[in-house]
Order: structure tokens, then C-alpha cells, then sequence
């Protein structure tokens, strides 16, 4: 006999206790898949924003700082590099090139930041649109920028952290300057998406100090002249191997300056927010251990409603196997339909959760169902399968007698 037409219509008289099952087990998988998800995707969208960036050089102190600083354009603790040092550093010929960051200025919440055109052509790969900027008064916008190419703006001077959303510039002090929007990079992954990147001696030039080269010069980039060069928070240097990478991280590592490869901090980092994952993972567990618990109690509620209608079928002669094929396939069904709910909105929400941060933050992530969370939803959808076949094969082995008493 086929117990299918029996489960349909169980699922058609108790179809809201039905549902009710379904969407508990759905959102226990969900919240369970989510914190695991989210967590990957939040190492592997940050070491994917890292991973243009060779080196960075900034003062002693907090290699995490320095890293908020040189690829999430966090500005920091405030601290420079000596005025001579970033003449060496920016001048060495043992990179294949050197990039000064300098901050201060933004438009609508955007970074304008202060760099050498050789950075924006290493991170963009090539850019999506228009060309590098060839005087002080051109930019490169992010591939996430509302600036178009062509367009013109006048930089203001710190960040209206509500950006465009939030009205804009117009309470911050704009500088007498006018900047000509010239090319777009292509998509990094990175906050660099929404920056402008401008020549850094705009950003000195704008902020009274010295401009890199003579006072009369219209040069861009190196060679930085020693006499008009001022000290900066933080430079990209990009090394042409694996040895020269090693000889300027000692050059650059003393008692005036660190030098470090942002994967090391990366890993420093995740060690201090190792503890954050191992509360998630334990969120995660006691997610689904309270998930296993209300599956348990649910499925004997559930059995308590049908065993009614289970007797009945025994008492007009239906073999005991029917009875629980039916039994089983009903619960079996419920946390089925439960788990694969669960899944799809635990993809759903972490992906909700992770284009809130890559709005707030700039860093894209990607989250994807990997290996642990696809266990955990076996998992529960093993155990759930388990626990139903206990009340059909109760219900089964009692006899039809006292079943009649008892129901």
C-alpha cells in the first residue's frame, strides 16, 4: 500500500501544526548556517582586500592600526613617519614602487586620499575607464564611486561620516580647489572602491605643507626631494620578489618604523577575534542542540495528534508496515521540507548580512554553504529522521487493544 495519500492528508487536516514544525526546524538552521557562513565570509572577504597590498611601512605601533590604515583607509592613531625616512622609503629603488597614503580630505563620505598614480594602475589592475591622473588636479575614482568620468568636485576637508546619504559636504570646510575626475578603477573588494585617489602632493599642496618637489614644480611622484617632502601616516610599497620583499621589511623595521606583511596582521588579527569565533561556534551549537530539543518535543506533539487517526487505520485492518511508513514519512517529511528551508534562509540571511557590512565597510564578502554548514543541516536532518521512526515504531509495536484504550 502507498502511504503517500495517508501523509497528504494528514499534512491537510494538521497543516497549521504542520507548518509550525516546518518553520522551527527551518529557523534553527537558518541562525546555525548564518553564524557559520557569515564567519567565513568575513575572513575571506577581508584577506581578499589585503591581497594587492605587498607591504606596508608605518611608525612603531599596532600592526592592526597600520593595516585599518594602508587597506581598509581607516586613518589611525595620527603618528608620521620622519620626514627622512619617507624620502629613503619613497625613493627606494629596490621596490618596484612606493606609495605614500595621505588622508584628510574626502567628497559626500568618500576617501580622497593621496597616492602615486603607479598604486591605483596596481590595484585596479588596469583601469575599467579613462586614464591615471597626469596633474595635481585629476583623480581615479573607485569602481563604486557616484563620480562619473568628467566630472568635477572640490574636495572638503575631513569625512561626513553620513556621506551622500545624509546630506552630503555642507557642513564640513571645502578647499579652493577643483579636481577633474579622469579614470575609474576596476572593482577591488576593497573600501577602495568608494575612494578617490588624488596625487599625494594635491593633498599636501592642500594642506599647507610641503609638496614633494620644488615649490614652482608640477611634477608627480618620484623622485621625492628630500628638502620638500613631509612625513606621512603609512606607505604601500610593492616589492618586485620574494627577496627584495624580505631585505625592505628589515631595512624598514626598526626603532623609526615597522614594516610588515599584511597577511601577518591578518593572522594576528584573526588570533584576536578568535575568541568571537569560538563563541560563535558555540552559538551555532546551542542553536542547534535547542533546535534537536524542540524537534524531539514536536515530534511527540505531533504523534499525540495523529495517533488517533493512526489507530483507526490499524483497526480497519492496515498492516503495521503502512502504518509506519506513514508515521515515519510524515515527521520525516516535515523535517525535511524543515532543513532545506533552513538552509536556503541561512544563505539568505548571511548574504543579507554581508551586503549591510560591505555598504558599511567598503569590504566585499561573499558568503557560500560550505562543508560545516552542510553537516550541521545532515546533522540535525539525520537525528530528525531518527526521532520520528521512535514514536512509529512505539505506536507499531503496541497492541491495537490498548491502543484503543489509551487514544
Amino acid at each position: 500500500m502507498n502511504p503517500l495519500p495517508g501523509i497528504r492528508a494528514a499534512l491537510t487536516r494538521y497543516r497549521f501544526s504542520a507548518l509550525a514544525f516546518v518553520l522551527l526546524v527551518a529557523a534553527g538552521v537558518t541562525l546555525s548556517v548564518a553564524i557559520v557562513s557569515q564567519e567565513r565570509a568575513l575572513r575571506s572577504g577581508s584577506a581578499r582586500a589585503a591581497d594587492r597590498f605587498d607591504m606596508i611601512v608605518a611608525p612603531p605601533g599596532s600592526r592592526t592600526d597600520a593595516l585599518m590604515t594602508g587597506v581598509f583607509l581607516r586613518p589611525g592613531s595620527g603618528q608620521l613617519l620622519s620626514a627622512p625616512l619617507t624620502v629613503a622609503l619613497l625613493n627606494d629603488s629596490r621596490a618596484g614602487f612606493v606609495s605614500p597614503l595621505a588622508f584628510g580630505d574626502s567628497h559626500r563620505g568618500a576617501p580622497v586620499v593621496g597616492v602615486v598614480a603607479a598604486l591605483v594602475e596596481h590595484l585596479s589592475g588596469g583601469l575599467a575607464e579613462g586614464r591615471l591622473f597626469a596633474t595635481r588636479h585629476e583623480a581615479v575614482v573607485g569602481a563604486a564611486s557616484a563620480l562619473q568620468v568628467g566630472d568635477t568636485f572640490e574636495p572638503v576637508h575631513g569625512v561626513h561620516h553620513g556621506g551622500e546619504e545624509h546630506g552630503g559636504d555642507e557642513h564640513l570646510n571645502a578647499h579652493d580647489a577643483t579636481v577633474t575626475v579622469v579614470g575609474r578603477m576596476k572593482p577591488t573588494g576593497s573600501p577602495w572602491d568608494k575612494a578617490v585617489a588624488v596625487p599625494v602632493e594635491l593633498v599636501w599642496s592642500l594642506h599647507n605643507l610641503p609638496i614633494g618637489h620644488a615649490p614652482e614644480s608640477t611634477q608627480l611622484g618620484v623622485p621625492f626631494d628630500a628638502a620638500h617632502t613631509p612625513g606621512i601616516p603609512a606607505a604601500v610599497v610593492h616589492t618586485g620578489n620574494v627577496a627584495n620583499a624580505y631585505k625592505l621589511r628589515r631595512a624598514y623595521t626598526d626603532k623609526e618604523s615597522m614594516a610588515f606583511f599584511p597577511a601577518e596582521a591578518l593572522v594576528q588579527l584573526y588570533s584576536i577575534l578568535g575568541d568571537m569565533r569560538q563563541l560563535m561556534s558555540l552559538l551555532a551549537l546551542v542553536t542547534q542542540a535547542l533546535v534537536l530539543l524542540s524537534i524531539i518535543a514536536s515530534v511527540f506533539i505531533l504523534f499525540r495528534l495523529l495517533m488517533p487517526q493512526f489507530v483507526t487505520l490499524r483497526a480497519l485492518g492496515a498492516p503495521r508496515r503502512y502504518v509506519f511508513a506513514m508515521a515515519w514519512g510524515f515527521t520525516a517529511l516535515l523535517v525535511g521540507l524543515g532543513v532545506v528551508l533552513g538552509l536556503a534562509g541561512g544563505y539568505a540571511l548571511s548574504f543579507g548580512i554581508s551586503t549591510w557590512l560591505a555598504h558599511l565597510t567598503g569590504v566585499a564578502l561573499r558568503p557560500t554553504l560550505g562543508g560545516t554548514e552542510w553537516l550541521m543541516a545532515l546533522a540535525i536532518l539525520a537525528v530528525g529522521l531518527v526521532l520520528a521512526s521512535l514514536p512509529a515504531w512505539h505506536m507499531q509495536r503496541v497492541s491495537l487493544s490498548a491502543a484503543m484504550k489509551e487514544y
